[in-house]
């Protein structure tokens, strides 16, 4: 099988609440559920049902000011260590506190619980209002989430996102006084493709195979369609909608894979299916097969 070199892992992030900052690793598991502890955990709103997502940031904009990571590094087959939230007053609290729910309650401003299990049919709600259009009427939708992903989690739609630091650099030629920086695009892996090359490069992925390292096999299955998420302040980066009128004016990509033909009109990045999994490390080679 012919195979490709295009690119190497130069960033590895893993989220462990959903919604909330996550931490950059120097090595993570890979298994049938995405990126080992990625999106372990997510605040279910005790009264609508729905799993809390800074889509919607009106609801949920104060999750952008929590951070997440893990006590110590998860490892395959052992329960998953604690999670260890920094609140916006600086306040660090555990997963496994009694009180978590009631603190993060209280930051939210809603009654909600940490949950590490999606229920059936999982829900969460998305502000959806036309970036191109700021006059326009609010539009909260309600989605499914993990349509690509195994039942029970809590991805938006699959369980691995790539990002190229090629896209990136595209991106910010085309709005210099823009800051594309990794966090406002939240990749599980940052790839650095070889010298030389420009442009949203893994567009070109779609439908194929990708071997990442000596042991994991990734499937690309469709473009990530971003959202009001990108435009969101969190640490020093700022609020900045233009973030997203970039994408939306120069990147509008079909998928091949889960929905033939279908356009999303604002894209950066791809989402990827595990086919077999493994060790990933920072410095890894990037095949396309």
């Amino acid at each position: 099988m012919t195979a490709t070199l295009v690119g190497s892992v130069v960033a590895l992030w893993r989220y462990p609440v959903k919604s909330m900052p996550g931490e950059a690793v120097a090595w993570a598991s890979i298994h049938h559920r995405g990126l080992l502890g990625d999106r372990a955990y997510a605040l279910l709103d005790r009264t609508t049902g729905h799993i809390a997502s800074a889509k919607y940031p009106r609801k949920w904009g104060k999750l952008f000011e929590c951070r997440a990571a893990f006590s110590e590094p998860p490892q395959l087959g052992q329960p998953l260590p604690p999670v260890l939230i920094t609140l916006p007053d600086g306040t660090v609290i555990s997963s496994a506190e009694p009180e978590v729910d009631r603190l993060l309650s209280e930051v939210v401003g809603r009654e909600v619980a940490l949950v590490r299990e999606a229920p059936p049919a999982a829900t969460r709600e998305a502000d959806r209002t036309p970036i191109l259009e700021p006059a326009a009427e609010k539009i909260i939708r309600t989605e499914a989430l993990a349509v690509a992903a195994p039942a029970g989690t809590f991805f938006d739609y699959a369980p691995l996102h790539l990002l190229t630091t090629a896209t990136l650099n595209r991106f910010q030629k085309l709005y210099p006084a823009g800051r594309f920086e990794v966090q406002r695009f939240r990749p599980n892996l940052l790839i650095s493709p070889p010298a030389g090359e420009q442009g949203f490069i893994e567009n070109g992925w779609l439908g194929y195979h990708l071997a990442v390292g000596r042991e994991v096999q990734l499937e690309a299955i469709d473009p990530c369609p971003r959202c009001v998420v990108t435009t969101l302040p969190q640490g020093d980066l700022p609020h900045d909608p233009d973030i997203l009128r970039t994408v939306t004016r120069h990147n509008a990509v079909a998928s091949v894979t889960v929905a033939p033909g279908v356009v999303f009109p604002a894209v950066a990045g791809i989402y990827a299916g595990v086919v077999q999994g493994g060790l990933v490390h920072c410095g890894d080679s990037v095949w396309l097969r």
